[in-house]
């Protein structure tokens, strides 16, 4: 017997209020959070499961989980400030990530994640999902891997080169809904689609040692604007379930004392 109803992802998008909207069609959504409870029951005041989680493993060394609220919270300072961050891999993060290819040729630059993407080969591509800028950047001189806002083309010039970008993506799509219109595989049609800018869903988890490392590096001015408004996304939920740990990180990064 068929489901009598099936969740898109779509409807996730439109309606959860959990979503942060990224760019001008993308997503991210924190899915699941592991621990979802204080370690053994533990609780301790001030400290989320994920923060004292982390206390626990870097205490197991000498067989305890906890010493109040206090001296966890300065253990937790001293491993970040340290570096000594491998009890961070206790605790994960599980994500919805809607983003475009530009995006995601970044994102899998990190190697300690585990990526599961939609399929072009099972469902067609919708002829809207693509991105589109709302400016056109120009290379940084100082920086070749870099771009930046820069009064580089007139309102007009810029406005007709974003208009001839999108044509070029609704060209690419007529031609894929045409392939397929002719019985021409998916797999084959999607050559015709605009690559770069196409929109993929896909889940992705970090432990939290990885996505720190991986904050660090994204959400620096250097890395490219479209990567790093979803490293930002990112950032907001880490600060919300490692309260200890985000603020440690934040202290090391401005050079204050633990």
């Amino acid at each position: 017997m068929p489901n009598a109803y099936t969740l898109k992802l779509k409807d996730i998008a439109d309606n959860d209020p959990a979503v942060i909207h990224v760019l001008d069609q993308g997503f991210i959504r924190l899915i699941d959070f592991m621990p979802h409870d204080y370690p053994f029951g533990h609780i301790v005041e001030g400290a989320t499961p994920g923060d004292l989680a982390i206390v626990a493993a870097a205490r197991v060394s000498y067989g305890t989980v906890s010493k109040g609220v206090e001296q966890d919270h300065r253990l937790l300072q001293r491993l970040i400030a340290d570096g000594h961050t491998s009890p961070l891999e206790m605790v994960e993060f599980k994500f919805l990530i809607k983003a475009p290819v530009v995006m995601w040729w970044q994102h899998v630059r990190h190697r300690h994640q585990e990526l599961n993407f939609q399929s072009g080969r099972y469902t067609p591509y919708a002829e809207d999902e693509y991105y589109l800028p709302e400016k056109l950047r120009a290379q940084d001189k100082l920086n070749k891997q870099a771009s930046v806002l820069a009064d580089f083309l007139s309102d007009a010039e810029e406005r007709a080169l974003l208009e001839e970008l999108q044509a070029h993506y609704e060209a690419g799509f007529s031609l894929y809904k045409k392939m397929l219109d002719k019985g021409v595989a998916k797999e084959m049609a999607r050559l015709a689609l605009p690559g770069w800018a196409l929109y993929h869903t896909a889940y992705v988890k970090m432990n939290a040692h990885a996505l720190l490392n991986y904050l660090s590096k994204r959400t620096e001015t250097a890395a490219q604007y479209e990567i790093r408004v979803y490293a930002q996304a990112m950032e907001r939920i880490f600060a919300e379930k490692l309260p200890w740990v985000y603020a440690a990180w934040q202290n090391k990064r401005d050079g204050s004392p633990a």
